[in-house]
């Protein structure tokens, strides 16, 4: 008995041996590529994971003198949370934040989908590169020339939209300064703005499809459509579903660059959101604990959300994990 024991030691002392000289050659094979993912690793870990300890100051009263550790605790520890909690315009912010995350989310994810199907149809090359970098360009602009580009089309004063409206009789509308059309502005100029870039992920899974499908369809007679229908869109669900899940996660995040250079004081009702109270609140104001507080509260929704619908799509089969 104690025989067969240490031999069944052995056999898995041997088998971990084994396994690590097979690691040790599969990486040094490999070793060019493990360099090359070296760089990304260690921004990370220097970027996003060591940075982690500092979330306790969102259960501490933070000095800056005092520092991460020196600084005491809060009391009670949750103390920052419920300040935000009890703060009266935590239901607006909260309802801004996840309306705004909803629209982009929906609306914003059937256009690039589109875009790249109608890209992958177009036969004629030059009309094909000639749209996408056009499409595309706009990821690169920042949103203060965006709003420059939207002062120029919707101003109340010397807009184009309004310039026509005023021309044919009507009276100008404050698009830009209006509870009624901000938010929808918002939605827009954000998909207007990755509608290209969103495009090249889609135009890349399709690259990645048999080609020997389409043949066998034409050879059966099907149209173009029913090859979209069949073919294209059943090859990128994987990839639809993916970033489906990964802007899922950010659904708290409602794009605080581009409310902060678009909003003003009138259009705060509808247009004020979590990050951006806690710019004015946490941040200018000096209270890190709170404005950490809040971060952790949008990190934890995003959580749970990325989980609840990967668990979801496993059953599609098409979980990250």
């Amino acid at each position: 008995m104690k025989q067969a024991s240490a031999a069944a030691i052995a056999a898995r002392q041997s088998d971990r041996k084994a396994k690590k000289q097979l690691l040790g050659l599969t990486v040094w094979q490999y070793k060019a590529f493990y360099l090359m993912l070296l760089p990304g690793v260690l921004y990370y870990i220097i970027f996003k994971y060591v940075p982690m300890y500092g979330v306790v100051i969102a259960f501490k009263d933070f000095n800056m003198l005092e520092g991460v550790m020196g600084s005491g605790w809060s009391d009670p520890w949750y103390r920052h949370f419920e300040t935000f909690y009890r703060s009266p315009y935590f239901s607006q912010l909260l309802t801004n934040t996840l309306l705004i995350s909803i629209y982009k989310l929906v609306f914003g994810t059937i256009p690039p989908i589109v875009m790249a199907l109608l890209l992958n149809e177009c036969r004629v090359r030059w009309f094909k590169s000639l749209v996408q970098t056009l499409t595309y360009m706009p990821h690169f602009l920042s949103w203060v020339i965006i709003y420059g580009i939207m002062l120029a089309l919707f101003g109340q004063s010397s807009g184009l939209f309004n310039r026509w409206i005023v021309e044919g009789g009507g009276s100008s509308i404050p698009f830009l300064t209006s509870t009624e059309y901000f938010r929808s502005l918002l939605v827009g100029s954000a998909i207007w703005q990755n509608l290209g870039w969103g495009a090249i992920i889609y135009l890349a899974a399709i690259a990645g499809i048999d080609p020997t499908l389409y043949e066998a369809a034409r050879v059966d007679g099907a149209s173009r459509i029913r090859m979209i229908w069949h073919i294209t869109l059943p090859g990128i669900r994987t990839v639809i579903v993916l970033l489906f899940i990964l802007n899922l996660g950010h659904i708290m995040d409602a794009g605080f660059d581009q409310i902060y250079i678009l909003y003003n004081i009138q259009v705060y009702p509808v247009a004020d959101i979590l990050d951006t109270w806690v710019f004015r609140t946490g941040l200018q104001q000096l209270n890190f604990s709170l404005a950490s507080a809040v971060g952790l509260f949008k990190s934890a929704i995003g959580l749970v959300l990325v989980v609840l619908s990967n668990q979801l799509a496993k059953k599609w089969g098409e979980n990250i994990w």
